[in-house]
Order: C-alpha cells, then sequence, then structure tokens
C-alpha cells in the first residue's frame, strides 16, 4: 500500500479534521474508521440535540447551516459526509484496526481488510466504545442497553433509565413521551449540573409532578427478567416491575488500546493519555492524540469544538520535524 506519512486511527469530525489539514499541506495519509463516516455520531441518540451551536462544530472553516442555533444529530451525519465527499478524503470505512506496531522509524498498522505503512499515527478514537458497567447481576440480559437510540421502541413499556447525564435525562424524557412509564435511578442527590440548560428544568418540573419518578442517592442492586432492584437512599432494597433497563452511566477511552501503543496513562482516577500539550506528540515519538481521547476519564474535558485545533497543531509539528 505504500508509506503514508500520516495513518489517522478513527474518522470522527476530529479525524476528519486531520485529514483535511494533511492533504491541504501536501502530505499522504489515511484515514481508518471502524464503521461509517462519524461512526460515533451515527450511534448517538436518533434525536439528539447537541450542545455546541453549528458554527463550533464546524471544521476547516466549512459552514455549517443548521435549522436551529444548535443542530441535531442528522444534520451533522450531513455535515460531516459532505465533507469526506466533497474533498475526496482517502477514507477506509467498516475497517477495524487491530495492531500498530512501530518498527524502526515507521509504524505497521494492521486492520480487518489489511496493513498500512506510516510515519506518523493520530489516534482520534473518542471514548465511546466502551461503557461504563454497573457491574451487578442480570447486566448482560437483552433487556438492558447502553446505548439508546429511538424512544418510540419503548412506546408503553416500563423502562428503568440509570445515570443522570445528558444522554441519560434525553432518554428518560423522550421515552415518557412517547408513553413509556419512565423510572430514573440516579447514584448522586440530584440531576447533573452539566444536563443541557434547556432541558434541566424541563426533567426536574417532570419529576416535581410525578410524571418521571426518581429515585436519588440510589444504585442498581440486580436485574431480573421482569423487575429490577434498587437500594434507594434510606438503604433499602425496592424491587420495582420493569420491561427495559437503558444503563446510559457515561463511557470511556479504549485504555486498552493506547496501552498496546505504548502510551502512558497516569494511575489516577483520570487517567489521562501523556503527551505533549503544545504539539499533541505522545511519549511515543510520532505517535500522536487529537480529541476527546486526550482527556482520559474527563470524557467531559474535550469536545468537538475545542479540539478542532489538534489537527492543525499535529500537522504543523509534522511539516516543523520533516524540514530540520
Amino acid at each position: 500500500m505504500g508509506l503514508f506519512d500520516i495513518v489517522i486511527i478513527g474518522g470522527g469530525p476530529i479525524g476528519i479534521a486531520c485529514g483535511l489539514e494533511a492533504q491541504k499541506k501536501g502530505l499522504s495519509y489515511i484515514i481508518l474508521e471502524k464503521g461509517p463516516i462519524v461512526n460515533s455520531l451515527f450511534n448517538y441518540p436518533t434525536n439528539m440535540q447537541f450542545f455546541s451551536s453549528s458554527e463550533r462544530l464546524e471544521i476547516d472553516e466549512i459552514p455549517f447551516i443548521s435549522k436551529e442555533a444548535k443542530p441535531k444529530r442528522d444534520e451533522a451525519l450531513e455535515y460531516y459526509r459532505r465533507i469526506v465527499t466533497s474533498n475526496k478524503l482517502n477514507i477506509h470505512l467498516f475497517e477495524k484496526v487491530l495492531d500498530v506496531e512501530k518498527v524502526d522509524q515507521t509504524f505497521q498498522v494492521k486492520t480487518s481488510k489489511g496493513a498500512y505503512e506510516g510515519k506518523n499515527v493520530i489516534v482520534a478514537t473518542g471514548f465511546y466504545d466502551i461503557p461504563n458497567l454497573l457491574n451487578v447481576p442480570g447486566e448482560d440480559l437483552d433487556k438492558v442497553a447502553h446505548y439508546y437510540g429511538n424512544p418510540h421502541y419503548y412506546a408503553g413499556q416500563k423502562i428503568a433509565v440509570v445515570g443522570a447525564s445528558n444522554s441519560a435525562i434525553d432518554a428518560a424524557l423522550e421515552c415518557w413521551r412517547k408513553g413509556a412509564e419512565v423510572t430514573l435511578i440516579v447514584r448522586g442527590p440530584e440531576v447533573g449540573q452539566r444536563v443541557k440548560y434547556w432541558v434541566r428544568p424541563d426533567i426536574i418540573n417532570r419529576i416535581e409532578e410525578k410524571s418521571i419518578m426518581a429515585y436519588f442517592n440510589s444504585t442498581v442492586k440486580a436485574i431480573h427478567e421482569d423487575s429490577i432492584e434498587i437500594i434507594n437512599e434510606d438503604g433499602e432494597t425496592l424491587s420495582l416491575p420493569n420491561d427495559f433497563v437503558l444503563a446510559l452511566t457515561g463511557y470511556k477511552p479504549n485504555f486498552k488500546f493506547l496501552k498496546m501503543l505504548g502510551i502512558h496513562i497516569s494511575d489516577d482516577k483520570k487517567r489521562l493519555p501523556e503527551y505533549n500539550p503544545g504539539t499533541m506528540e505522545t511519549n511515543v515519538k510520532n505517535l500522536y492524540l487529537a480529541g476527546v481521547i486526550c482527556g482520559g476519564m474527563e470524557t467531559h474535558k474535550w469536545f468537538i469544538e475545542n479540539s478542532r485545533i489538534h489537527a492543525k497543531m499535529i500537522v504543523a509539528h509534522i511539516l516543523d520535524k520533516n524540514h530540520k
């Protein structure tokens, strides 16, 4: 396949931004995406609306026009797809990276469909692939999901939504509006403070009027075919009739993959990968990180809007090294 200047792992918005920047600067590159274009966004809830406004989701100053100030999932899918196709980016879809090995001064990248060689590698894989598990009996039942798609599926059903962040709150409200009987189970004392400001009052009002039942300072003890057991704030075990469980307790980066690459990970709860914030280069020479993966377990730290710059930083550093 030849030797690429850059192999980009991950075809999300930031991976695409890296490909665009490499193309503009005359560097050879390939983007490897294990699913469709912007696979993580494709797996977002059907009706999801971004917290950021459309201009903050733009890459390479390509205008993003949306019906509302804050675009929805389908608008974002269309925007990033058009960027890929209009710019004829060299992206390989449905091609999962299986192994990366540094041999002398280059990286050997093996995928589900082939093998590639690169002088530099950029990892822009995000954090949406691995859910934070509840680790309770019954979590492996078919009725339990760690991802949420369309509320129509849950109409007329008794569902328990576990979590207090945007994904959990959106799911609870949407499913309730489609006729589901919704119970919200929250580990902390209140709805998350980072919930979208136009959504948070809505869920609080629904809880106060008891349209949605909420158990705060509560945890899941076990899940059964027709019920869910929780431990409430008084330490009591309650058994609630239940058809489905949406365990929307967040996600985490693939630390196993990062360690395989030789990237150092901090030992604290943040599990921060080691990289130079001025160049985005990791402790492994010519291996870079871009996007939300830079935040380790602090998945709220980096977004599209504040990590778009990573593409320009990385490519600039690569060009600077080439000229020395």
